[in-house]
Formats: C-alpha cells, structure tokens, sequence
C-alpha cells in the first residue's frame, strides 16, 4: 500500500491553498492523501476537514482520500503522521499565528522535526499552480543536500520540468590567500565549488536522464542565491543535516531565511 501525502488543515486560507497544491502532487505520484486536522476542543473539530475534504474532492476525484481529526499538540500529531509518510504538507500560516509572522509556528516546528520532506505551500498562485516549468534544489559542501537532491530530481521528473542546482559559496573567514589569487583559485586548492555541484547530481543525473539540469555556481550568500533563482520556480528543494544526538534537524541561517521568504512552496528535506 503507498504511502500517503499527509496535509495538515485548520481553517485557515493557507490550509486550503496547501490542500489544492497536495491535491496536484498527489495525482502526480500516484499516491493517497490524508487530511489531518489537529483540534483543541470537541466542538466544531470536524469543520475544518469537511470543508478541506470537499475542496480536494473538488480539485480531483480521482485521489483516494481520508481524513482524522486528532487532540493532541499540532506538531507532535503532524511529526507523528509524518513517520510513515511520503511527505508532510503545511501551509505558510495558520489561524492562530500572529499576523507579523512571515512563517506560522507550527509549520517552523514540523520543518524542523518531521522525519519525512515537509512541504511549505507559500508564494503567488503561479508559483503553488506550477506555471514555470522550474525546480530549483540547493546544493551545499558535504552530505547535506544527497537526499535533498534525489527529491528534487525526482519532483522534475514527475512534473515535466527543468531543475536548477544552485551551490553558492564564499572563501573562508581568515584565510584570504596570496595577492592576485581568486576566490574560486583559493577553493580549488580544496574542492572547486563546480565539483562540489557537479558530484552532488552525478548520481541522479544518471537515472533521470530525462531531466534538464542547469547548474549555477553563485559567490556569494546562499540566501540570496536560492531566493533569486526561486523567483521564478515552482519549488524550492533544500536538505536538512539531522544534529547529533538532538532530536529534529539542523535547519540553519540560511533554511531558516529560505523559509520565511521563497516566493514559491519550499521543501526542507531530511538528510537520510
């Protein structure tokens, strides 16, 4: 039995937008949908499923559909459901978050603790609708970016579209190096960044031959590099290292900036 694309629904607008976009990626892959809404009381709990059930019965009958409401901590309950599931999916904001937040709680908190890709649905209607033709995955130094990278191969795949692989990088703190030498002649010495890009799809590459890869090496900040190329996407893939001997992931600066500001539905992937 596949495993299914669970969605977290509470009433909210964003809820509903994240719906239609599970919806589409659950047609996609061919794989079930499961409507999670987390209540504090018994009153009214099921209105919020009712009403996201009928707009994902509305989008698509085909996708084979269920639905629980659960009185628990909506984090917990989420991360839970997420232990066996092809991913999890959050809106940006939800009813209870506070209006200057660019990110809601919750969807922060599952980011960072859910053992299964966790997407963020944000960004304009052309973005969520995925008009653009574009997957944008970052590349980093290390084993960080592995699974994020066979995700994001995998997405373009199933949609059709082009993937972007960005790897921004800086020299280091300290360490300037001779006169007249580069920045990029100064990584060389170690890893040259278009290596480190370059190693990172070889693999996937290779099996997903049918995927258009452009890569792009940026000097500079990674926040920056993501978001610009995003701008124009219709997802954002970056991967999460697990911290040793902590539970959740080390989300970092960057995925932290990257969460609260893509343009488009961003998904934040474990390191396996």
């Amino acid at each position: 039995m596949a495993v299914p694309l669970v969605v977290g629904v509470d009433g909210s607008e964003a809820s509903l937008e994240a719906v239609d976009w599970a919806v589409d990626e659950a047609v996609r892959h061919d794989v079930p949908l499961h409507l999670v809404h987390v209540a504090a009381t018994e009153d009214g709990a099921g209105d919020p499923v009712a009403v996201a059930s009928e707009r994902a019965n509305r989008n698509s009958s085909a996708v084979k559909l269920s639905s629980e409401v659960v009185h628990d901590d909506a984090t917990s309950a989420l991360v839970d459901r997420g232990r066996n599931a092809f991913a999890l999916v959050v809106g940006s904001r939800g009813l209870g978050d506070l209006a200057g937040l660019l990110l809601g709680s919750v969807s922060l908190s599952v980011a960072a603790h859910a053992d299964c890709p966790v997407v963020v649905v944000r960004g304009g209607a052309e973005h969520r609708a995925g008009q653009f033709g574009r997957v944008v995955v970052g590349v980093e130094e290390g084993e960080g970016s592995g699974t994020a990278v066979q995700f994001a191969f995998r997405e373009a795949h199933a949609r059709g579209s082009g993937l972007v692989a960005v790897h921004a990088w800086s020299v280091p703190v300290g360490n300037p190096g001779p006169p007249g030498l580069s920045g990029y002649a100064l990584q060389a010495t170690e890893r040259p960044p278009a290596q480190v890009l370059d190693d990172a799809l070889r693999g996937s590459a290779e099996r997903y031959q049918d995927v258009p890869v452009s890569s792009q090496v940026v000097e500079g900040s990674a926040r920056q590099a993501l978001l610009a190329a995003a701008s124009d996407a219709d997802l954002l893939v970056v991967g999460a290292r697990r911290r040793h001997g902590r539970v959740g992931l080390q989300l970092g600066l960057v995925n932290h900036a990257v969460l609260h500001h893509a343009p488009c539905p961003i998904v934040v992937v474990p390191q396996i």
